[in-house]
């Protein structure tokens, strides 16, 4: 090997215990080096608490919120009627579950974060390309919700003060009072991160319940405008049974999977706290398929009900609680949303990027620097334009992170369960020179894979309304699947190149 880099300390062993956890030694020194930092080393066995319940909570709190919400009364807006949303949505989450739970294991099983469950397929180095790619994708989502917190703040704020605060000059297209609510939200998500991953772990437990209980008081209040449940029920579809609907119905499924996409690549950020396999096995399976299919049910209900009420469906929750003529209630509504929108922001899309960040420079960027590098970001990839129109939202933004994040998916799970067996090195994965080192620190056979992948997937797809047209049009055909383009080719891609690098090379 003629590559160098600079040395960390000599391997040190590991153990297994009974239920099949693995740990460093307690007493033996932790991985040193470029590549390790307290963020990213495997969490002590002592310190993986986290329970069903936890898992579960987690998951209600970051199901229920304002994107779910508008994911799936975007569908209503785009011409489903309640029945086809919410089979498209229950169908995504129960697919998106399984890769879900198989990137999942290696959490509590070994104690590591994404970035550094990435080594062992891309490389000690390599790592950061998948990392980087989910960064920058959760940063993206964090100025979407971000943005919708801005919103509640701002309807909040202007029915307690008046029209003085709503009809504010604008600047760049929104009311100044507008940008203001973004920057009080923005602020405020950052102190919490600041505080650790314990004060999240709190605030998704009482948050998970309270955000329930305001969408159905949601449900209440628009079945009560409508005149009773029937209408809710009877809006027809514009799209039918036939033809249209099932044109439409492939991109819809690949976009609630994208949805979710993110988290089945690095929800070990979370199970790396998980007190038993069982516990996240369970904790996952209670908590995201019934959850987020419940919460799209209420969601295209109300959505379902505003255009019986209003004569057009108003896909954004923000919007809606703005009509309503009740102060009590509106504060009741906005409230909601707020906490819902920092349930999920400050889990799904501050904690993870703050480690794949960190991964980049372990010794120069920690947890809270990479958060914060999260949050700036948000702000530049403009959110305000990705959650402009339901069309944007679900079948460019959605697609082409779904497209994107499947390719790396199929990567991982197939050096995990196929060819590893579920067998990892810990202290391989932040030394120099040993197994996950590839050449030079890069798997390039996963790099390639990656690359055919993602061009399959998301190379023919629409970028509207960021930008006209698509990159590869003879694609085209591709992009309505991109997800599932992207998860198997890089798989077989990957587990072929893995084949041709020769059996008398140690794997495991």
């Amino acid at each position: 090997m003629t590559d160098t880099a600079p040395t960390a300390t000599p391997p040190t062993s590991q153990i297994t215990l009974a239920d099949g956890r693995v740990e460093i030694p307690p007493g033996a020194p932790a991985p040193t080096g470029p590549y390790a930092n307290e963020d990213l080393l495997p969490v002590p066995v002592e310190k993986r608490t986290w329970t069903t319940y936890n898992f579960s909570a987690l998951w209600v709190g970051m199901a229920h919120n304002t994107a779910s919400w508008t994911l799936a009364s975007g569908l209503i807006a785009v011409g489903m009627d309640w029945k086809q949303a919410v089979l498209t949505i229950a169908l995504a989450n129960v697919i998106v579950l399984i890769p879900m739970l198989l990137t999942g294991h290696a959490g509590p099983k070994y104690g590591i974060p994404f970035p550094v469950f990435a080594r062992a397929s891309f490389g000690i180095r390599g790592a950061n390309l998948p990392a980087v790619v989910r960064a920058l994708v959760a940063c993206g989502w964090f100025g979407i919700q971000t943005w919708i917190g801005g919103e509640a703040i701002y309807f909040l704020a202007g029915k307690l003060i008046g029209s003085g605060w709503t009809d504010a000059a604008k600047v760049g297209g929104y009311a100044w009072t507008m940008w203001l609510s973004f920057a009080i939200f923005w602020a405020l998500q950052v102190v919490i991160i600041y505080r650790g991953m314990e004060t999240i772990r709190r605030f998704e437990n009482w948050a998970a319940p309270f955000v329930l209980v305001g969408a159905f008081v949601m449900l209440w209040w628009m079945s009560d405008k409508a005149g009773g449940f029937g209408p809710l029920f009877d809006q027809p579809s514009k799209l039918g049974w036939g033809a249209d609907f099932w044109k439409l119905f492939a991109p819809a499924l690949m976009g609630m999977i994208g949805f979710w996409s993110t988290l089945s690549l690095n929800i070990p950020d979370f199970t790396r706290y998980g007190k038993s396999q069982r516990a996240q096995t369970r904790g996952q399976a209670l908590g995201l398929p019934t959850t987020m299919t419940l919460f799209a049910f209420l969601s295209v209900m109300v959505t379902s009900g505003s255009q019986a009420v209003y004569g057009e469906a108003i896909w954004d929750p923000v919007q809606l609680a703005a009509k309503t003529d009740s102060t009590v209630g509106l504060l009741f509504a906005l409230v909601t949303v707020l906490v819902a929108t920092l349930s999920v922001n400050v889990a799904a899309n501050l904690v993870s990027p703050a480690f794949d960040f960190s991964n980049i420079a372990p010794r120069r960027i920690s947890f809270r620097a990479g958060a914060l590098a999260t949050c700036v970001l948000g702000v530049l990839i403009f959110p305000w334009k990705l959650y402009s129109d339901p069309q944007g939202y679900i079948f460019t933004w959605l697609g082409l992170v779904g497209g994107l994040l499947g390719t790396v998916a199929g990567i991982l799970i197939a050096d995990y369960w196929i060819l590893r067996r579920a067998r990892l090195d810990l202290a391989d994965l932040y030394r120099t020179g040993g197994r996950y080192w590839y050449e030079g620190g890069w798997n390039w056979r996963a790099v390639v894979a990656f690359a055919a992948g993602g061009i399959l997937a998301v190379g023919g797809a629409s970028f509207r309304p960021l930008i006209d047209g698509r990159p590869i049009p003879a694609l085209a055909d591709l992009a309505d699947y991109g997800w599932a383009v992207g998860l198997g080719t890089s798989m077989l891609l990957y587990l072929l190149l893995m084949a041709a690098r020769g059996r008398n090379r140690t794997v495991v």
